[in-house]
């Protein structure tokens, strides 16, 4: 079974998709800063699945990081057949007065890292002609998002860049997929702010959502969306007709924390 290197991997969808590839018998690159959280993680699905997992402690919003991640997965002469950008983060509140360090760290991890990471792994995929690839972005990348402008600005990012990179490589062996979960019961919730906000309050579980994305992955899809009620199915067909006075004032009022 092929190998996945799976970023952001100690919880939430990342910790979920670990453990999905290896109930398919899969062995696994997990990374994330968590080395306590990595370790469990590793015993428990060594254990349960046979299977073997390396793992790797690193910061991916250090520049150098990525590089780092792939420079030792080569050393140890890992052959990567799935590649799964998953790490990312959020943070709430009005752009001016959030701390900037904060939002270049965001876009290091949700951009530079993906981006990074992709580029380097694309390399050996096109010369064995053979890889795929899955980018968690969020429904957030469909529209500008005040009160979350710079985390839905670097998820616009990485839905357009997926969808680019999938066509450039239509006449491969390699598929590039691009997951688009909505609100979703993990920890980003409470690491962004974001729980406090009538977007949060109904979430989708991480199980669910990884598994639409891995699903997706193995078929080669280009886009997934998971995890959104009905009435955001409503909202997000409606969007290439809606007003985008209307469409900002609506994400603006949904991100405003519920008194």
């Amino acid at each position: 079974m092929k190998t996945a290197l799976i970023t952001g991997a100690s919880s939430g969808i990342g910790k979920e998709l670990a453990y999905i590839h290896a109930e398919n018998g899969g062995d696994l690159v997990l990374v994330a800063r968590s080395g306590d959280k990595l370790e469990t993680i590793k015993k428990d699905i060594e254990e349960k699945y046979k299977v073997k997992v390396d793992i790797i402690v690193k910061d991916l919003s250090i520049p150098n990081s990525p590089f780092e991640v792939y420079n030792e997965i080569k050393q140890k002469n890992i052959d990567i057949e799935y590649l799964i950008n998953n790490a990312g983060f959020g943070g709430i509140g009005y752009f001016h007065k959030r701390d900037l360090s904060k939002d270049l760290a965001m876009i290091n991890v949700n951009i530079v890292a993906l981006t990074t990471l992709t580029h380097l792994f694309l390399q050996d995929f096109t010369k064995k002609n053979s890889g795929k690839i899955l980018n968690v972005s969020s429904t957030a990348s469909l529209l500008p998002g005040p009160l979350q402008a710079v985390y839905y600005a670097t998820k616009a990012f990485v839905t357009s860049f997926s969808n680019a990179i999938s066509e450039e490589l239509k006449n491969t062996n390699i598929t590039v997929t691009n997951l688009m979960p909505g609100a979703t019961n993990t920890g980003f919730g409470k690491v962004s702010g974001m729980d406090k906000t009538v977007l949060f309050n109904k979430t989708a579980s991480a199980r669910q959502v990884a598994l639409a994305g891995y699903n997706g992955m193995l078929k080669g899809k280009r886009d997934i969306i998971s995890g959104i009620t009905f009435s955001q199915k409503i909202m997000f067909a409606l969007l290439p007709f809606t007003p985008k006075k209307l469409k900002l004032f609506s994400v603006f009022k949904m991100q405003q924390e519920v008194k």
